[in-house]
């Protein structure tokens, strides 16, 4: 059995993901676990509820398929909430005699053994988070029959910890729902429609008694269309995910095996005002509450009022309800480009104070539209904001996502004594009408009377700072004032920044060329190569504004606007996300 290594957790899990078709789905686990001493800790086996065999064929080797078994830590403390100690899961098989043959992957799983209706499997340390406990490699068994079923036991046990067991069904034939690709137009201009006639066949042993369509689809793109059968949600506005509206729609009918059904009326896919890099995602599985319930994963649909969205036959097949064959051809999806701009506009601030106060400042930006920027495929950051501390000041406090860089942008070791520049990362998506906004605290160590220090957003890449969906480089920059001429300098801000609208808190003599490229450390070369993807990574280098923020460095135009460094995940992606959301 492989080790429950970050590593091994990371793999299994995006398997599991990309069986899932990306969607949140959670895992069906056994019953509630008994009440427990404070000091015990419960771990929660899971894994599907119910697994399809391909039937034992009449002539070769029968077709396999995988049951994949979880192990759940629920400590959310990722650094002591551990178990390390040895622990053991044991397999009850007696009751797919007869139905099903089971091994395990050798190669993946040395530590596991089948001895007749027995499995045993030994492994060291659970880790908090789900993770991949074994995988089951099962098949009908010589002599079974088209409808057979039965099911294995999981159980747990380690000294000073409780396993919640978890059992699973498999069942000899089934459908096999395919989803059919569609050609679409790929390459698009906001308000651009086109026709989505969902196909899709089953080429299983079964009937599939109903069918669940999932239409996932992200922030620029929109189906107009709100079915009476189908349940609609929208991603949390206050979480950095892509925007996306998932419909669940329950369609009624005998689909039969080995016929092709297509949508008695085309959706509509319509890439709107805001679309710039979006995915659109189908998929179909066989309807059922538990299927339902897993892709609802919690969250509050809501139902369309419009008509009934109906399958019809392409071609019919020949004649019960079971679980997919195959369920890894189920999902499609299509990523499109919007020809279209966001305008990105950065904010500073007007912050006074005497010699040893300590001053709050707010900075940052906005996007003004009219596109979303999300990079869905690569998960990397959309942008940077870079900036310079004013000189004659320190900070003192700083936004979690930023990070201390030297004068010229490099990397810096220490990230607790104040440094002259700070650079800081956006997620890996900034919806219309967002940004990101950054609260800072400075001590004022030496009052100088209009001390200035940029604040740019750009691209996460040193050689290339330009974001390269801006048509308004112009309005990158703003700046953080320190005592300029009318500040009290009794402490506090003498009023806000521009609030976002982009004008220099204090414009500069000469402004920065934002064409220019900033000179100082060459970061990292690595480009994406993913759609929506920007190039480069998260590097600690950033050089290019003026090293010390000074009004005469400002004012000399050595503060350009832009520099270095992009992103992640989620992977986790999308917990990284979440995490610095």
């Amino acid at each position: 059995m492989t080790r429950s290594t970050p590593r091994t957790v990371l793999h299994r899990a995006a398997g599991s993901f990309a069986a899932a078709g990306l969607l949140a789905a959670a895992s069906l686990a056994g019953a509630a676990a008994p009440a427990q001493a404070a000091d015990t800790p419960v771990f929660t086996l899971g894994g599907p509820a119910e697994t399809a065999l391909h039937p034992y064929p009449e002539n070769g080797r029968p077709k396999s398929s995988t049951v994949g078994i979880s192990l759940n830590n629920p400590s959310e403390d990722e650094e002591n909430g551990g178990f390390g100690g040895d622990f053991t899961l044991t397999f009850d098989l007696s009751g797919v005699a007869g139905v099903a043959d089971v091994k395990f992957d050798g190669e993946a799983n040395p530590d596991c053994k089948v001895t007749g209706t027995k499995a045993v499997c030994e492994d060291w340390g659970i880790w908090p988070g789900l993770q991949g406990a074994a995988d089951l490699v099962v098949t009908a068994a010589d002599g079974s029959e088209s409808g057979d079923t039965g099911t294995i036991t999981v159980t747990g046990q380690a000294d000073g910890a409780t396993f919640t067991p978890f059992t699973t069904r498999l069942t000899v034939g089934g459908p096999d729902l395919v989803m059919e690709r569609l050609p679409f137009r790929t390459e698009l201009t906001p308000g651009e429609k086109q026709q989505a006639p969902i196909t899709f066949a089953n080429r299983g042993t079964r009937d599939a008694d109903g069918v669940l369509l999932t239409l996932r689809y992200s922030r620029g793109l929109d189906i107009p269309q709100r079915y009476s059968n189908c349940e609609y949600t929208v991603d949390d506005p206050d979480q950095p995910d892509f925007g996306s509206t998932t419909a669940l729609c329950s369609v009624e009918g005998a689909f039969e095996a080995g016929a092709t059904y297509t949508l008695a009326t085309p959706l509509t896919l319509e890439a709107t005002e805001r679309a710039y890099y979006d995915t659109f995602l189908y998929r179909i599985q066989e309807n059922s509450a538990a299927q339902r319930a897993s892709q609802r994963a919690g969250a509050l649909f809501e139902r369309g009022t419009g008509g009934v969205l109906k399958a019809v036959p392409v071609t019919k097949g020949a004649a019960a309800r079971s679980t997919d064959l195959n369920p890894y051809d189920n999902q499609q999806d299509a990523d499109f480009r919007t020809e279209n701009t966001a305008d990105f506009v950065a904010y500073g601030d007007q912050v006074a104070g005497p010699e040893g106060a300590t001053v709050k400042a707010d900075i940052g930006f906005r996007n003004e539209g009219p596109a979303w920027i999300g990079h869905i495929r690569s998960g990397e950051d959309v942008a940077t904001v870079d900036f310079t501390v004013p000189q004659g000041a320190s900070v003192t406090s700083k936004p979690e996502r930023c990070r201390a860089v030297t004068a010229d942008g490099k990397y810096r070791e220490d990230q607790t004594s104040p440094a002259p520049r700070y650079v800081c990362n956006t997620s890996m998506t900034v919806r219309d009408g967002s940004g990101l906004d950054l609260p800072f605290e400075l001590r004022v160590d030496k009052a100088m009377v209009g001390a200035s220090g940029a604040v740019t957003v750009r691209n996460t890449w040193l050689q290339n700072p330009k974001l390269p969906f801006d048509p308004k480089p112009a309005n990158n920059t703003a700046y953080l004032v320190l005592n300029g001429e009318g500040g009290s300098g009794s402490g506090g801000t003498t009023g806000g920044g521009d609030g976002g609208s982009g004008e220099p808190s204090t414009p500069p003599t000469s402004a920065p060329d934002p064409e220019k490229s900033p000179s100082g450390d060459s970061g990292s070369s690595a480009a994406s190569t993913t759609s929506g993807g920007s190039a480069g990574t998260t590097g600690g280098s950033g050089g290019g504004l003026a090293s010390t923020g000074s009004i005469a460095l400002i004012g000399s135009g050595t503060a350009a606007a832009a520099l270095a460094a992009g992103l992640v995940l989620f992977t986790a992606a999308r917990r990284r996300a979440a995490r610095h959301a």
